[in-house]
């Protein structure tokens, strides 16, 4: 006989797992009495205190107890029944403070699941525990089947409840398939840029000296009227090389800069400051010190999508601002990359009625910062002055690698 939810690999019906499984419906009604006393009672002075200042805080601290407690029943059911659970991801204010702690608690789907969980437990640790203990002391030959049955339930409770909805899933699941993108698209840039400066770059390297020492040669002997005229496609030749390296080194720059990768944001920022034609010339503070006080970098999708926002912000003001000083200013907050590029030109970077020109530079740079979750505003009245903000994920690099 195959019981619902079991395992295709045969085992024996008085082995280890019946064990742990009765061991968990044993103790399931002590669980479930501690959880439902616990929920019944915060839950319930939360909601009767609703209507004072401490209500809110008190029905958030039940919410998190029950999720808390929720956690704890996803390890019995893991140890014990076998469970394939995963995670939630964690719960996390969209705001600092009381406020944003309590606004998160309140409106988490799974919290909420977790109280009707915590409520339940009450009445199905009951109907468990006398099961068991009443086959286990009377029923000897259908102890396995009872066992496991009540093992299945539960498993499938815990998994209905107690674990990430199917959207949520999902949403994780494209969002480590786009990080991967974005993750391969920026490899495939860096790997292009190498091929560039060890590979093309290097042999125009040599070329250009090969026609300098070429043309100094011409220059130190004279020259008949045709070999004159040799020595002069000889000098020009020498400045198209030069010209072409010169282009070709701005192409790999743009491609990924190799300061950004050897040096990180800070540098490269610098870097790409100082080649701003602002006539003040563009301030440049970079902290990027992370909450143990170490400074760190981020992921290098997130890294070179922040370096090439940035240098489009600033070519824009070199060319179109009419500002003489301009800023950088790049920080980190929490989980979050932020970057705000400031200039005193004229203003008037957004669209007619706000909103950004279709097919547009900013355009193009909020859809980049937008395909990894960041967020991108502009403040540019007519007349200026004009403040970018950018917003982007911070992930650190040990992590993601982890």
């Amino acid at each position: 006989m195959k019981l619902p939810g079991e395992r295709r690999d045969a085992r024996p019906l008085y082995g280890a797992q019946l064990w742990r499984e009765v061991r968990h419906h044993l103790l399931g009604l002590p669980f479930g009495v501690a959880a439902f006393v616990f929920t019944t009672t915060v839950i319930a002075l939360g909601t009767g205190l609703s209507v004072t200042v401490v209500g809110l805080p008190v029905l958030a601290l039940g919410l998190r107890g029950a999720r808390g407690l929720g956690a704890a029943a996803r390890w019995r059911a893991r140890a014990s029944l076998g469970a394939q659970i995963e995670e939630p991801e964690p719960l996390a204010a969209a705001k600092p403070g009381v406020t944003g702690w309590v606004l998160a608690s309140l409106t988490d789907g799974l919290s909420w699941r977790s109280v009707l969980y915590c409520l339940l437990m009450l009445p199905w640790g009951i109907i468990t525990f006398t099961l068991t203990l009443v086959f286990l002391l009377a029923g000897w030959p259908l102890l396995p089947w009872v066992v496991r049955y009540l093992a299945v339930a539960h498993r499938v409770l815990v998994e209905q409840l107690l674990g990430p909805n199917r959207l949520s899933a999902r949403v994780r699941e494209l969002e480590e398939d786009r990080g991967a993108v974005v993750d391969t698209a920026a490899a495939d840039l860096r790997r292009i840029e190498r091929d560039l400066h060890d590979g093309a770059q290097a042999r125009l390297v040599a070329l250009a000296m090969d026609l300098g020492l070429a043309k100094e040669k011409l220059l130190e002997t004279e020259l008949s009227t045709e070999q004159a005229s040799a020595a002069k496609m000889v000098d020009a030749a020498h400045g198209e090389v030069k010209l072409a390296l010169q282009e070709l080194r701005d192409l790999a720059r743009g491609i990924h800069p190799a300061v950004l990768t050897d040096r990180g944001l800070d540098a490269a920022l610098s870097a790409v400051a100082a080649r701003c034609t602002v006539p003040g010339g563009v301030k440049v503070n970079v902290d990027l010190t992370g909450p143990g006080g170490v400074a760190e970098r981020p992921d290098s999708a997130v890294e070179g999508i922040a370096y090439f926002t940035v240098s489009e912000l600033l070519t824009n003001t070199s060319k179109h601002a009419g500002a003489t000083n301009a800023s950088v200013d790049a920080w980190r907050s929490a989980d979050r990359l932020m970057i705000q590029v400031s200039d005193d030109g004229r203003g008037g970077a957004m669209a007619p009625g706000g909103g950004f020109r279709p097919g547009g530079g900013l355009a193009g740079l909020a859809e980049r910062v937008g395909a990894v979750d960041g967020v991108f505003l502009v403040e540019s009245p007519v007349g200026g002055p004009t403040t970018v903000t950018i917003e982007l994920p911070w992930h650190t690099r040990a992590a993601r690698t982890a």
